[in-house]
């Protein structure tokens, strides 16, 4: 009888990778600094060449690296980007074949909270790229894709203005799938997009005026609305 059981030992890349990651989540090694070269983290770790390179493309892959080749190359720590977020995210939806009304409910959950810390902590120059983005919607009434392209930015702009990094990197990261079901010409109604230039110039008015309240109640409103709209002229299908 077998009292033990396997032990499983970690492949030394992984272990190495672990060490690095810590590293430079510790600030041991800042954004935009070279990591040690291939040959050196080979003498210092005493580790092959071969799980030294598989170590810097695991890190690479999580977005803390950045590999530059050449005479002046190597490994450059730097910070994870909202699209390598988007990448993942999208992924995942798509691999589980996440629903519409899932995404929805997503929506639900997250725009108002944005609405509101934007309405809280919003610039001007934060004001003047809603302004910008509603004028260019107007003019896009007509242009289904565009008028589509357009009212993803306008809640792109709308994360960034929440000034939340992290609740902004989820937007980003559903962004394209909010692109991609809003996508059909029966859904991108001449009434609904009527309904939609309509809430977002309410909600910008709260986000003038500071009102946090006010904008998380109109963009309740307005994602529930446009909800209701998607189901009335399409089954739900999959993100």
């Amino acid at each position: 009888m077998n009292r033990v059981g396997m032990v499983e030992v970690p492949k030394s890349c992984d272990v190495l990778a672990d060490r690095l990651r810590l590293q430079i989540f510790s600030g041991g090694f800042a954004p935009g600094e070279p990591l040690p070269a291939e040959r050196d983290l080979v003498t210092e770790t005493g580790l092959s060449r071969g799980s030294v390179r598989e170590a810097l493309r695991i890190l690479e892959a999580q977005g803390l690296v950045r590999t530059r080749p050449g005479r002046h190359g190597g490994s450059f720590v730097c910070q994870p980007s909202e699209n390598l977020l988007a990448q993942q995210v999208g992924s995942f939806a798509r691999g589980r074949g996440v629903s519409t009304q899932t995404l929805i409910e997503t929506r639900e959950a997250l725009e108002p909270m944005l609405a509101q810390l934007a309405a809280l902590n919003r610039h001007d120059d934060d004001l003047a790229a809603l302004d910008a983005i509603t004028a260019r919607m107007e003019a896009a009434a007509d242009d289904i894709p565009a008028f589509i392209a357009e009212n993803v930015q306008w809640h792109w702009a709308l994360a960034v203005a929440s000034h939340n990094e992290l609740l902004r990197a989820f937007m980003a990261s559903i962004a394209g799938l909010i692109h991609e079901s809003s996508r059909s010409e029966h859904v991108a109604t001449s009434d609904v997009r009527r309904l939609v230039l309509k809430a977002h110039r309410s909600i910008l008015r709260a986000i003038r005026l500071r009102d946090g309240e006010a904008a998380r109640r109109r963009m309740e409103r307005h994602v529930k609305a446009y909800s209701l709209r998607i189901h009335e002229v399409a089954p739900t299908g999959t993100a």
